[in-house]
């Protein structure tokens, strides 16, 4: 295979069928039994860039559109499904992969840091997101019901879940940190006659919320806040939170608990959705800085159900139930990578080029893929204040 590197041994489970830029095609077979995906190389450095800088080195491959696949999520999946347990030498020494481990290290979640790194990805602008996420405007796992497929219904189930978990019930002073645009708490709101404290520290979503808020008419009962956690200081009956812990950072994984863990009133509940990685994937992958911590999320990192459970009972926050929603998070991520691509012209438009919508649909297709893998998966947690 001339100017390739050899990728025989590589599968351990599925296929892969490859189109070489020479016209010729291989195929990869796994012994164990896996996804069958196929993909094109239009350069054989993207092999180069994959095998020295991993899924970072990967993904800017495709970014740069060095390779392609009619089924990008099935690519990742059969990837995340063939990692290594333990991450190969070569990789930790790489000095891509160690550039890469710097810089995220440098994006640090100072109150100021947290600002920018929030920025970098909310502040895109609200436009952007209502192309493609559903009229709710929720930037989360969903959850689906028996035989449903509507995106907005399965928002609201999520939310209905979250407000189960928290024993949410009217006249509660309910605490969310992190509210995105406003559509959990207009729900608890709405449904269940909380009056919520709702934080952000993205100026671009604390704007919408508070339109929002008050376009609904519900601004006596919804808090809108542009405040970061840190700096809260009440009590409240209960908390939620939903995906926002991936943004605090792991050197303040102790503060944040610490701090949402002193809002909460004693026998309170704290309500947390969280993206996971497998617990024995964490202390490799917390050394080390993947594609969503390069391009998507500055400053960002996922917990293990370990190091969660660990955290918050460090905090007085006792686990006392939890559920998970991997699949209906990789069901949620088709719809939106279908929506986003679908409005490719209107993301141009609002002056995004092909490299960023490139780097965009692989952020959206490696979480499906780890999702469906089994890699990570999104829990919903009922953590009561001791």
């Amino acid at each position: 295979m001339s100017g390739a590197i050899n990728l025989e041994g590589r599968l351990r489970a599925g296929s892969l069928e490859i189109d070489l830029p020479d016209g010729r095609t291989v195929r990869l077979t796994g012994k164990q039994d896996g996804p069958s995906a196929r993909l094109t190389l239009h350069r054989w450095r993207a092999l180069r860039r994959f095998f020295g800088g991993g899924t970072v080195g990967f993904g800017e491959s495709f970014m740069d559109g060095e390779w392609d696949s009619p089924d990008l999520p099935k690519v990742i999946e059969l990837a995340a499904r063939n990692l290594p347990r333990r991450p190969m030498a070569f990789r930790l020494v790489s000095p891509w992969r160690m550039g890469d481990r710097v810089r995220h290290l440098l994006r640090q979640n100072t109150r100021e840091g947290s600002k920018h790194n929030i920025a970098a990805h909310y502040d895109l602008g609200n436009d952007f997101y209502a192309l493609w996420l559903d009229p709710g405007m929720t930037y989360s796992s969903a959850v689906f019901a028996r035989d449903a497929n509507d995106l907005e219904s399965a928002q609201a189930e999520k939310n209905r879940r979250l407000l189960d978990l928290a024993s949410v019930k009217a006249g509660d002073r309910l605490l969310e940190v992190g509210c995105g645009w406003g559509g959990f708490a207009l729900q608890a709101a709405r449904d269940r006659g909380a009056h919520v404290t709702a934080i952000t520290v993205s100026r671009a979503q604390f704007d919408e919320a508070s339109r929002r808020v008050q376009a609904a008419g519900v601004f006596e009962k919804v808090d809108v806040r542009l405040c970061d956690y840190r700096d809260l200081d009440g009590e409240w009956d209960h908390a939620v939170s939903v995906e926002m812990i991936e943004a605090v950072g792991e050197k303040y994984w102790d503060t944040y608990f610490e701090r949402v863990s002193s809002c909460v009133k004693s026998g309170g509940v704290f309500a947390l959705q969280a993206i996971v990685i497998e617990n024995e994937r964490f202390e490799a992958y917390r050394r080390s800085a993947d594609f969503i911590q390069k391009h998507i999320f500055p400053g960002g990192a996922l917990l293990s159900p370990n190091a969660l459970r660990d955290r918050a009972a460090a905090a007085g926050l006792q686990w006392t139930s939890a559920a998970g929603y991997g699949l209906d998070y990789a069901h949620t991520l088709s719809h939106w990578r279908s929506r986003f691509e679908g409005a490719s012209d209107k993301v141009a438009a609002l002056g995004f080029d092909e490299r960023f919508r490139r780097c965009w649909s692989f952020y959206l297709a490696y979480c499906e893929g780890g999702f469906r893998a089994g890699n990570i998966d999104a829990l919903q947690v009922a953590l009561v204040r001791r």
